[in-house]
C-alpha cells in the first residue's frame, strides 16, 4: 500500500539534468520554495554526464552572430527558428559563466585560452568551450550548487501525471521507486525538463531514462509538441558495453568510405545491401539514439522567450522545449547544452516571478482521484501484460533501419498500424508487481505516445529535409514544407498541422535547388 505524502511548493522542476538545475537554481534566487524531482539522480540524469561541449558566443572573442545564425540557417536547412537561435545564443555567455561560478572547470590550452572544438563545419568564427571531454565535469556542481542554496531534492521519483484543473496546471503526482510513497506535489508553477524520448536501444548512446514523459504529461493537458518527424542519428558499436565514437570514417563491406558516422549515409548502404558497416574494426550500427529527435527542436512548443507552454501554470526547457535552434539537423557542437541551460534559467526565472505572486489553488477532489488512478493502475491489475514485453515489442516494429531512417508512406502506415494497436489493445493491460515495474509501466506508456507521435508526424513531412527522408518524398519541397509540423491532443486524437516558417527566414527561392542545398542526400 503507497503512503500519500504532500508537498507543497513554489516552484516544481521535474528532471535533474542541466536544464532541471538551472530551472532550479534561477528560480531559488527569485527567493521563492523549490522543489527539484528527478526520476533518476541530479547531475546524473538523461545525457548531462555525457555532454563535453557548451556552445559559448561573445562578440569580445570575435565571434559574429551573422555567422553563427547562418550556420544555423544552412546545416539545419531552414527549419531553425531564427529569433531563438539569436537568443541562445546571446544567453550562452552568462551561463557559461554560472556554469564556471558553480565549479564547472573547462579546459584551457598552454597559453590559456579556452579550447576549440570545431566540427560539423564548424566556420572559423565559432568556438566552443571544452571541457573534461569524460563529462564528470558537470556532476558534481549540479549535484551540490543546488543544494548548497536551498532548493528541495526528490530523486528516485517518477512524475507521472500533471495535476491539471480549471484550465491550469495545479502541481504533479508521482512515486517512490525505493519505497511505496505516493507523492502528490502541489504548485504554483510547474517546469518540464524531464528530457527527450527514446526507445531503449542496446548498447551506443545512454537514452536508458528518456521516455518522453515531459512531452506526453504536457500534450495531454493541451499543449503543442513539434520535431517528431527528425531523427537523432548517433552512431554506436554493434556488440554491446562497447561504444564508439560518432566521429571517424565509417566503411561499407566493399570497404568503401561512406560517411562519419553523423547522418543517414550509413542507412542508405544497409539499404543497398552494403551493410556491415565498420568504424575501424568494429562494426557499428545507427540508430543507437532511436526514438529521440534532433536536440533543441524536439518537444512542447514555446509560446515565449519565457519557455512558457501556453497551458496555463506550466513551462518547459531543455529538451521538453521544441526551441528549434539547430533545425533539420544539428548545427554545431555545443547547441544542445547551451540550450539547456539557456532555456532553463528563462523558465526557472520566468516560472519564480509569476509564482510569487500566485496563490495554490484548491486541489480538486475529483482531479485528484483521476490522478491517483493513473498512476497506481497498473499496480491494481492482477495479471496482463509485463511492460518489458510490450516495450520488445514496440522496438521490434520500430528499430530496423527502414522504419525511422529510410522511411516509406507505406511502412510508417503499417508501423503505425501496429502501435496504435498496443496502446489500445496492450497498455491498458500492462501490471506491474512492485515500484521498479511501475516505473517501467509508464514509461512504455510514454514511448508507444512518443512512438504514434514519431509516425504520424514522419508520415505527415512529405517531403525529405534534414534527418528524415522518405523513400517515396526523396527532395525538398519549397516552400511547401517550410513549415513545423505541430502535433495537439483534440478530442482525444492526435491532430497535426503545419505552423509556417516565416518568409524572411526562407533560403533564396531564387536560387537553383543544388545552390540552396549544396549537401543533398545520396542519389539527388
Amino acid at each position: 500500500m503507497f503512503e500519500e505524502k504532500v508537498i507543497k511548493t513554489d516552484v516544481l522542476v521535474v528532471g535533474g539534468g542541466l536544464a532541471g538545475c538551472f530551472a532550479a537554481v534561477k528560480a531559488k534566487e527569485q527567493g521563492v520554495d523549490v522543489t527539484l524531482v528527478s526520476k533518476g539522480y541530479v547531475g546524473r540524469s538523461g545525457q548531462t554526464p555525457w555532454a563535453n561541449t557548451t556552445g559559448v558566443f561573445n562578440p569580445e572573442w570575435g565571434h559574429k552572430m551573422e555567422d553563427w545564425v547562418e550556420q544555423s540557417c544552412t546545416r539545419g536547412e531552414y527549419m531553425n527558428n531564427r529569433d531563438w537561435t539569436e537568443t541562445i545564443l546571446k544567453d550562452s555567455y552568462a551561463r557559461f559563466q554560472d556554469l564556471k561560478s558553480w565549479g564547472v572547470e573547462f579546459l584551457k590550452d598552454q597559453t590559456g585560452n579556452y579550447m576549440k572544438e570545431k566540427k560539423l563545419g564548424s566556420s572559423e568564427s565559432l568556438m566552443w568551450a571544452l571541457h573534461d571531454g569524460s563529462g564528470g565535469a558537470w556532476v558534481k556542481p549540479l549535484r551540490s550548487y543546488p543544494k548548497k542554496i536551498g532548493v528541495n531534492i526528490l530523486e528516485r521519483v517518477m512524475i507521472v501525471e500533471l495535476i491539471y484543473q480549471n484550465e491550469r496546471v495545479a502541481g504533479a503526482i508521482g512515486f517512490s521507486m525505493e519505497g511505496e510513497s505516493l507523492y502528490i506535489i502541489e504548485a504554483k508553477t510547474t517546469i518540464l525538463c524531464a528530457g527527450a524520448g527514446g526507445f531503449k536501444p542496446w548498447g551506443g548512446w545512454p537514452i536508458c531514462d528518456l521516455t518522453a514523459d515531459g512531452h506526453v504529461m504536457a500534450y495531454k493537458v493541451g499543449a503543442e509538441i513539434s520535431g517528431k518527424e527528425f531523427e537523432d542519428f548517433h552512431v554506436g558499436a554493434k556488440k554491446p558495453g562497447m561504444s564508439a565514437p560518432n566521429f571517424g570514417s565509417i566503411t561499407n563491406a566493399e570497404g568503401q568510405v561512406v560517411g562519419r558516422g553523423m547522418g543517414l549515409s550509413s542507412d542508405f548502404e544497409a539499404h543497398s545491401g552494403r551493410a556491415p558497416l565498420k568504424k575501424g574494426d568494429q562494426e557499428v550500427v545507427s540508430n543507437t539514439a532511436h526514438g529521440m529527435s534532433i536536440h533543441t527542436i524536439e518537444g512542447v512548443w514555446p509560446v515565449d522567450k519565457d519557455c512558457f507552454s501556453g497551458i496555463p501554470r506550466l513551462y518547459v526547457a531543455g529538451d521538453n522545449c521544441a526551441t528549434w535552434v539547430a533545425g533539420a539537423q544539428y548545427a554545431g557542437m555545443g547547441f544542445a547544452t547551451a540550450t539547456a541551460t539557456a532555456t532553463g534559467a528563462r523558465a526557472g526565472t520566468a516560472a519564480a516571478l509569476f509564482a510569487s505572486q500566485e496563490k495554490n489553488l484548491i486541489l480538486d477532489g475529483e482531479e485528484l482521484a483521476r490522478v491517483r488512478k493513473a498512476v497506481l493502475a497498473p499496480m491494481e491489475r492482477e495479471g496482463g501484460f509485463s511492460p518489458a514485453w510490450v516495450t520488445q515489442l514496440l522496438q521490434n516494429f520500430l528499430m530496423p533501419y527502414f522504419v525511422l531512417r529510410v522511411k516509406s508512406g507505406e511502412r510508417l502506415q503499417a508501423a503505425l498500424t501496429f502501435v496504435e494497436f498496443i496502446r489500445d489493445d496492450l497498455v491498458p493491460k500492462i501490471f506491474a508487481r512492485d515500484p521498479h515495474e511501475l516505473r517501467l509501466a509508464h514509461e512504455t506508456k510514454n514511448m508507444v505516445t512518443n512512438a504514434e507521435m514519431r509516425l504520424r508526424a514522419s508520415l505527415f513531412r512529405t517531403e525529405s529535409r534534414g534527418t528524415h527522408y522518405r523513400e517515396d518524398y526523396p527532395h525538398r519541397d519549397d516552400p511547401n514544407w517550410l513549415a513545423w509540423v505541430m502535433i495537439k491532443k483534440e478530442d482525444g486524437h492526435m491532430k497535426l498541422y503545419k505552423k509556417p516558417i516565416p518568409q524572411e527566414w526562407w533560403p533564396d527561392l531564387s536560387k537553383p535547388y543544388n545552390e540552396r542545398y549544396p549537401n543533398p542526400f545520396p542519389g539527388e
